[in-house]
């Protein structure tokens, strides 16, 4: 009869350990890590991103692409010019990064401008419920009947001086309305924990309640919407420029250099003056999305991505 070994202490130590259990937000991260497609984008929207904020080291100032130059006027491809040159002299690679440097500021500032919003006021109706609720949400149905082309257009012509600034401040006003509604359904959902009620019993003031328990606990579907929300900014600066409405015509964006393409001599025969920004703008929206919905696989608890 073969003796009967008695585990080392150590191992009974190693037996007994309860496995190291992760927090929602490490899971989530080890789950997108793994995510190639993600991952890819990840990459290519860090680099569009980096080489249009040092354009300008890289290129030519963003003064000398306003400048016209008969002498180089629709150039093909070449060591001097590598994506060639438009209808008017001005360097098509140049201009696709300093459009690139426009066209992501406005998106990212319109973006981050519409979650402040956005979260404001879901989290505050959310929370308090009541008339406050019935009054914000109100207000938001009253913000989302008005038409987002049209009313951009209107606002544009009032002011008289068109910018930047005020591309950015005309469609923040009017797109924070779906991210209210999506933060106040999370909200109104969560405030129903015990932790909340909890922090609500011990005489945690309402401002402490939300900013401290309530929007970190919601924070993952305010970033699954922010990458869509980016997304779609882009789309809309692309599509106000393109019609006359967006950036002003002096300052470089992807919207501004597709403008050109509606010539049908562009569009045919001088295909290097609009494919590069296309191609980066495509290539720049399908990265946002599928970073998007990297993040929103890894805060799934159902995704076994």
């Amino acid at each position: 009869m073969e003796p009967v070994t008695q585990p080392t202490t150590a191992a009974v130590g190693s037996m007994s350990k309860p496995p190291k259990s992760q927090s929602p937000w490490a899971l989530a991260r080890r789950k997108f890590l793994k995510n190639k497609i993600a991952m890819i984008s990840l990459v290519f929207l860090i680099t569009v991103t980096v080489l249009s904020i040092f354009a300008e080291p890289l290129t030519v100032p963003v003064e000398e692409t306003a400048k016209i130059n008969l002498t180089q006027m629709s150039k093909e491809p070449s060591a001097e010019h590598f994506f060639g040159t438009d209808k008017s002299g001005r360097d098509v690679f140049a201009r696709t990064l300093h459009g690139g440097q426009t066209s992501l500021l406005l998106a990212f500032s319109i973006t981050i401008s519409v979650i402040i919003i956005g979260s404001i006021v879901g989290a505050t109706a959310g929370f308090f419920g009541g008339w406050v609720d019935n009054a914000l949400m109100r207000f938001t149905d009253f913000m989302m009947n008005f038409p987002f082309l049209l009313f951009v257009i209107v606002l544009k012509s009032i002011f008289l001086e068109s910018s930047t600034a005020t591309l950015i401040f005309v469609i923040s006003v009017l797109s924070w309305t779906g991210t209210a509604r999506l933060v106040r359904s999370k909200v109104m959902a969560e405030k129903e924990n015990e932790y909340i009620l909890s922090a609500i019993s011990i005489g945690c003031s309402p401002f402490k309640t939300i900013t401290k328990h309530l929007l970190p606990n919601v924070m993952s579907t305010i970033i699954v919407q922010a990458t869509l929300t980016l997304a779609v900014m882009i789309v809309a600066e692309t599509g106000l420029s393109f019609l006359g409405f967006g950036v002003p015509m002096n300052i470089p964006s992807w919207g501004n250099m597709l403008q050109e393409a509606r010539s049908p001599d562009v569009l045919t025969s001088k295909w290097w003056i609009w494919i590069p920004p296309a191609a980066v703008l495509t290539g720049t929206i399908l990265s946002i999305n599928f970073i998007g919905e990297g993040f929103k696989d890894a805060f799934n608890p159902k995704s076994n991505r």
